[in-house]
């Protein structure tokens, strides 16, 4: 027939690889999910009683686990974010593919070091954790296949992961694109959307058709809008900025401080852990974990402490900085809907709700500097299409003020040594 071609064999298994990675991948994101539900839930249960407790078995699990990470699983500590762009941007992706950056290997411990973080109280989410394991499972398809893996296989591993993570498709697509994607060609789209379909699938069929944090329907009228969409991305810039900020110099160590501090790896961990025990139980546990309950709260209208936000600002910090295997997407949106909080009294009247959620993405766009992702993330997960414009407003200026702050990306940033190890 005119205008046929024949698909080749090598053709035909790269599809079938990809294929085969992106249903792994949706199932394992799903398994995850419910694992890092549990492990929180059994924290909560189980300190409910004992919160002092903390003070003696965070510290600890925090050493423990950081330790082992950094003795024999170099390659699992943190988020995993930064891993998966390094080996996505490298001279030999296939080769980077076959390393520890991406291996079954590593996944495993991510998976166990995430949830070990979360059984012990650690301000962790499991988003950027489930972007490498999902990297790695994509990775080891192709292999098992022996079809060569590219820098877009890593990349819609990724991306797929993110979409899985959060039930939100979209959101994978404009991360690939934002922040693992150095250059977004029209072949790497389509291995992007493919597996991000194929997993979004798996993840709906398991998990249901959930929203994240729930349907949201608060708006704001024009003018409050404006205002508190600029509100919320200068303080949310300020706030993520300094973030990433604190995050670089501890990663880099170029202050003789904080290098001296960093020559003592597990105890500096286990003070860590100790400043989130004792963080967590001033707050009555509020800083533990994803903060995933309590930003639903806020963004329902109901109200927290006015210390949330920077209580779990601090947790947050103490819980990266320690090395620990975990990630940060879920703490930054409780952070952020913390920071909303702080500016609902500006705004006396109008939907709380609405200006927690302009806060938790200025915050989230000032942390990642990636301001669509933000918006797409955030509106996927309150499926909110009415405050589709303030969102923009708040993510831009929140990514041009965290620019100001920190003028070089966060995962970037992270990513660098790891760059230098492939």
């Amino acid at each position: 027939m005119i205008g046929f071609r024949r698909i080749s064999h090598h053709a035909l298994r790269a599809r079938l690889a990809a294929l085969t990675g992106a249903l792994a991948l949706g199932l394992v994101a799903v398994l995850f999910a419910r694992a890092g539900e549990a492990a929180q839930a059994l924290f909560d249960a189980t300190f409910a009683h004992a919160p002092y407790a903390t003070l003696i078995v965070t510290p600890i699990a925090f050493a423990l686990i950081t330790g082992a990470t950094r003795r024999w699983f170099a390659e699992a500590r943190g988020s995993g974010i930064p891993q998966v762009m390094a080996a996505a941007s490298g001279h030999d992706p296939d080769a980077q593919a076959r390393g520890p950056l991406l291996s079954l290997r590593n996944a495993v411990v991510k998976i166990a070091g995430t949830l070990g973080m979360l059984l012990a109280g650690g301000a962790v989410g499991r988003e950027g954790p489930t972007v490498q394991v999902s990297a790695a499972i994509m990775a080891a398809c192709h292999r098992w296949l022996r079809v060569p893996a590219t820098s877009g296989v890593i990349i819609a591993g990724g991306a797929a992961g993110v979409a899985a993570a959060f039930n939100t498709p979209l959101a994978g697509v404009a991360f690939a694109i934002e922040e693992l994607a150095a250059a977004f060609e029209q072949k790497l789209a389509l291995n992007v959307m493919l597996a991000v379909l194929v997993s979004g699938l798996v993840s709906l069929s398991l998990a249901g058709d959930y929203v994240y944090f729930g349907a949201m329907a608060q708006s704001l009228p024009i003018a409050a809008a404006i205002g508190a969409a600029l509100l919320a991305g200068v303080a949310g810039g300020l706030a993520g900025g300094a973030f990433s900020r604190l995050l670089i110099a501890f990663a880099e160590a170029q202050h003789p401080a904080i290098a001296a501090i960093k020559r003592r790896p597990v105890l500096f961990a286990a003070g860590c852990g100790l400043v989130v025990a004792a963080v967590g139980v001033a707050s009555h546990g509020l800083t533990w974990g994803t903060g995933y309950g309590a930003t639903r709260k806020l963004l329902e209208g109901g109200t927290q402490s006015g210390w949330f936000g920077p209580a779990r600002f601090v947790a947050t910090v103490a819980t990266a900085v320690s090395g620990a295997p975990g990630g940060i997407f879920a703490p930054s949106l409780s952070v952020g809907a913390g920071l909303g909080q702080m500016l609902t009294p500006l705004f006396p009247g109008d939907s709380s709700g609405a200006i927690v959620m302009l806060g938790m993405i200025a915050y989230f766009a000032g942390v990642t500097r990636a301001p669509l992702t933000a918006v797409i993330i955030v509106m996927e997960m309150t499926a909110n299409r009415a405050m589709i414009l303030p969102l923009f407003g708040a993510a831009i200026v929140a990514d041009a003020v965290s620019a100001w702050v920190c003028p070089e990306k966060l995962y970037h940033a992270l990513s660098r040594p790891f760059r230098t190890r492939g």
